[in-house]
């Protein structure tokens, strides 16, 4: 399945976005924001590829003027996560390399998500968080209609550290 708008496209990873992924989520700067460490090798980006990325709901972000995969776009089931999830309801996210930045590229990523979500499934609500020290993902999820639910939790997950997130939902 495959998404697009007039500047970017959600499609599924392929094994030849291994170094787009690697230049990207190598850097220090972009996966402890997004609560996972940086790739250490395009292997381990290949890997991540074949196991994580591998599933009909997760996408690669790929800005068209470029021709490359600069980020990540997806749901998955909560379940496994300390958010408050409803039942049933997906955690989304995403991210993008530290050059895209500040461009609106995940705002307009996450609406057609969104909004391929309402079309496709039966799904009522989406749940997400971000890190504290990470408003941007927040307003993110604002300007595409997320609502601060008034909890905190803290990631316990892959980054290894104990940080408060702020929790976010979104109705359907």
């Amino acid at each position: 399945m495959t998404m697009e708008t007039n500047r970017i496209l959600l499609r599924p990873w392929c094994d030849s976005d291994a170094g787009a992924l690697f230049k990207y989520a190598s850097d220090p700067e972009v996966g402890p924001r997004a609560g996972w460490p940086p790739h250490k090798s395009v292997e381990e980006s290949l890997e991540i590829i074949h196991t994580i990325f591998n599933n009909d709901t997760t996408w690669a972000i790929v800005l068209k003027e470029r021709g490359e995969a600069i980020g990540a776009m997806g749901y998955l089931s909560a379940s496994d996560t300390n958010l408050p999830a409803r039942e049933g309801e997906p955690l989304i996210g995403y991210w993008v390399g530290k050059p895209f930045w500040n461009q609106g590229i995940c705002t307009e990523a996450l609406k057609l998500m969104i909004g391929h979500i309402r079309k496709t499934t039966d799904i009522t609500s989406l749940i997400s968080s971000h890190f504290l020290d990470n408003p941007a993902s927040g307003r993110v999820m604002e300007k595409c209609g997320f609502v601060a639910t008034g909890e905190t939790c803290v990631d316990e997950g892959l980054s290894g550290s104990s940080r408060p997130m702020r929790v976010l939902r979104l109705e359907l």
